[in-house]
């Protein structure tokens, strides 16, 4: 692949889209049942795909200043130079039309809504406001990054009801543990870089505390969606198998470990919400479950 086309790949952060796609694609199925839909399924994914590759283009430009005092960062593109801050705001405004253009063509617009949401979070509030100056950011990105299988869920229900609060509440919640689990495995990297991080503010004890509080609650929002029927039971066994492997990996810090434990952290998060986003489109409730729920819930 020529520099030039590797460098517009690798500005999109095609990791985060490919685990978020994962998420989006647990959401869709769990709302439509099992059912694909593959009319409504590959638009929606596409659509959701260009509208994150525009925001983390843009996340790129404004945080390249940042990325080149960390060692995790400073080969991105544009931290390197490689690529102008025009260049990449042009690029990320082509991507983040498109993406509207296929979702609008395809999808109500709750989802739409949703998506734009979600990408106004984490461009503008996340990054543009908050990171660099409060410890709370964190807390406000995690709703753009339970944007988009809240989206998924939404395109195929068309409404905001119980499962989709639990989906946001899910997300939202795992968000937080997985950052800071980053966060203290890159500790030396935020110090340098002088983001308020709460490792970097409060210590990794402070942290590790939070860690946990945030675990327990993701679990309670995870077990609540196989126990409200939004889910089967194997989906429930593996939430509550992740959840306690997750939790048990978090209590079990010894001091002068940190950098060790945090990784395992950090692995075991991304490992629970891909096995937990599969087994919702495994083990979702048939559509007329979902039917079901919603009529005795009105």
């Amino acid at each position: 692949m020529p520099a030039v086309f590797r460098h517009y790949w690798q500005v999109t952060k095609p990791g985060i889209i490919g685990g978020n796609l994962i998420a989006t694609t647990g959401g869709f199925l769990l709302a439509a049942g099992g059912h694909a839909h593959t009319g409504l399924l590959a638009p929606t994914l596409a659509g959701i795909a260009l509208v994150i590759a525009s925001a983390c283009v843009l996340n790129n430009c404004l945080d390249r200043d940042v990325d080149r005092l960390m060692v995790r960062t400073r080969e991105r593109v544009l931290a390197r130079g490689l690529m102008s801050p025009a260049a990449a705001t042009a690029y990320a405004a082509l991507l983040g039309i498109a993406g509207i253009a296929v979702l609008a063509a395809a999808d109500n617009a709750l989802a739409i809504s949703i998506v734009l949401a979600g990408f106004a979070v984490y461009v503008g509030a996340y990054t543009a406001v908050m990171k660099r100056r409060s410890v709370y950011a964190p807390l406000v990105g995690s709703l753009a990054g339970a944007a988009p299988p809240l989206a998924g869920y939404c395109a195929v229900s068309g409404r905001f009801d119980a499962g989709a609060l639990l989906l946001l509440l899910m997300f939202s919640l795992w968000q937080m543990p997985h950052f800071y689990a980053i966060a203290v495995y890159r500790l030396d990297d935020y110090v340098t870089a002088a983001l308020p991080v709460l490792p970097v503010k409060k210590g990794v004890a402070a942290t590790r505390r939070h860690i946990i509080a945030y675990i327990l609650a993701f679990a309670a929002a995870a077990l609540l969606l196989g126990i409200g029927g939004y889910a089967g039971g194997g989906y429930l066994a593996a939430a509550a198998a992740c959840s306690l492997a997750w939790l048990g990996l978090a209590w079990a810090y010894r001091a002068g470990e940190a950098a060790r434990w945090a990784r395992r952290l950090f692995v075991c998060s991304l490992v629970t919400i891909c096995a937990l986003s599969a087994m919702m489109a495994i083990d979702s409730a048939p559509a007329s479950v979902h039917v079901l729920v919603a009529y005795f819930r009105r």
